[in-house]
């Protein structure tokens, strides 16, 4: 490999430009919050300041470590309708709730759960139901495109001109594709998707340079290599996939915390759990559950913003106070339940309350998904709150808990596509976390899940 890998990172909250060297080392990063622009027509992603955060940061990342490849991974639910121009309509945010009025007439195509492992979900996140409220909203624009690209592939297509469509996204909740059989859904079809689909690209194949004008403006070498791109969870899991055997769970933490179990078969999928089956990169399919446990961590936060430490656990477990799902509308098993807290909170006691619903919410997925076995790793936002992982150590006494002390996971996943599959790495680096007993945690634990399996 020559030349440095640039890693543009699209999260829901957050876009950054990371670059690695080829010891695969964080050398260069910068960030900038993400935006939704109310519209009109519909909320939307704000394009043109990503690109040109983009732009402006390739040029002075390039200056510093000369780039040789480009690997754009973003989060899933999002998708371009474009011509030979550009956007024929925005990018929809998935968090647009007026998609939801299109669920009559998409009920009737969407395809059984056994099909595509993909649970129905509120408002865009079930990517198939965006794209028949477009086609329903906008027939002129959606017959004037030439291809539907998924996020990461947007970004590979401006880049280079190529465009190209890749299975981590596609195969994410998106109800476009079928993970057993390995090809699109039936959906797909409905939707008449097959004009609008580029060709199907591993998300470490090489596109295509970047394009001349993008290399006058950032100082790019004419032979930067952009790849096609992967879904950031994904990208948080091919640390794992090139140095650990399976079982194993990684939890990626974030705006949503996603449980991805290694080694399970997805026969045990449940829809009503939010559980579906993520595609990785190699195409197969890989047991998950989830629910948007940083969104929710936030609102019980409230205006505290501290970690919690072991005396404040140790109150709220005495005082039998509890936060009971669900605090996000957006996804998770709960998700038709209003979240409420039972009991009295001294308000500086607050990130103990969230820590120990987030800690409680992942144990209960991990039992459903039947992911006992095998290491939990932690990623993300939450591997720095101590208090979660110890507390996710002591209600799975039988599993090894490992910290991840990498705040470039994501963005280091997705930069070995620029050489995948790499040799077999050492393992991830991580914090073994210490199994303690945490007085009073059963007997919550107990009275926590009777409280959230009670009927409503």
């Amino acid at each position: 490999m020559r030349g440095a890998v640039a890693v543009l990172d699209i999260g829901k909250t957050n876009i950054k430009l990371e670059v690695f060297n080829a010891e695969r080392a964080l050398v260069w990063e910068r960030t900038t919050a993400n935006s939704v622009l109310p519209g009109p027509p519909y909320p939307h992603a704000d394009v043109e300041a990503v690109w040109a955060f983009l732009v402006s940061a390739l040029a002075d990342a390039n200056r510093a470590h000369p780039i040789g490849v480009i690997v754009p991974t973003t989060h899933g639910c999002a998708g371009a309708l474009i011509d030979q121009s550009g956007l024929v309509l925005p990018v929809l945010d998935y968090e647009f709730e007026g998609v939801e009025e299109i669920e009559p007439r998409y009920a009737v195509l969407r395809p059984p759960y056994a099909e595509t492992l993909s649970p129905p979900l509120p408002v865009g996140l079930n990517q198939g139901r965006q794209i028949a409220w477009q086609q329903h909203h906008f027939p002129e624009a959606f017959a004037k495109a030439r291809f539907y690209l998924t996020y990461p592939q947007y970004w590979s297509w401006r880049l280079t001109g190529v465009a190209s469509s890749e299975v981590t996204m596609l195969g994410a909740h998106s109800d476009l594709w079928a993970p057993i059989k390995r090809r699109p859904s039936s959906l797909a079809a409905k939707l008449g998707l097959p004009r609008l689909t580029p060709p199907l690209r591993s998300a470490w194949d090489q596109l295509g340079p970047v394009k001349a004008e993008i290399v006058a403006e950032t100082g790019l070498g004419r032979d930067t290599r952009v790849l096609s791109g992967v879904h950031d969870s994904n990208a948080s899991l091919l640390p794992h996939l090139a140095s650990r055997k399976p079982p194993f769970t990684l939890l990626s933490t974030g705006t949503w915390v996603i449980l991805m179990a290694l080694g399970l078969g997805v026969e045990g999928l449940n829809a009503a759990d939010d559980m579906l089956a993520n595609v990785d990169v190699e195409g197969r399919p890989t047991a998950c559950a989830r629910f948007m446990g940083g969104r929710e961590y936030s609102e019980l936060l409230g205006a505290v913003q501290a970690p919690a430490d072991d005396a404040a656990v140790t109150r709220v477990i005495a005082s039998g106070a509890m936060a009971l799902p669900c605090f996000a509308p957006q996804g998770g098993p709960f998700v038709s339940r209003r979240g409420e807290i039972r009991g009295e909170v001294l308000q500086a006691d607050r990130p103990a309350l969230a820590t120990l619903y987030v800690a409680l919410m992942s144990d209960l997925l991990l039992t459903r998904l039947g992911a006992n076995t095998g290491a939990l790793i932690i990623e993300g936002s939450f591997a720095t709150n101590a208090a979660y992982g110890e507390l996710l150590a002591a209600l799975r006494p039988e599993q090894p808990v490992i910290a991840g002390d990498d705040a470039a996971g994501t963005a280091r996943g997705a930069a070995l596509l620029a050489q995948w599959p790499p040799p077999m790495l050492e393992a991830a680096p991580g914090r073994p976390i210490e199994k303690r007993a945490i007085e009073g945690l059963a007997s919550y634990r107990a009275m926590w899940n009777r409280a959230v399996l009670a009927p409503v």
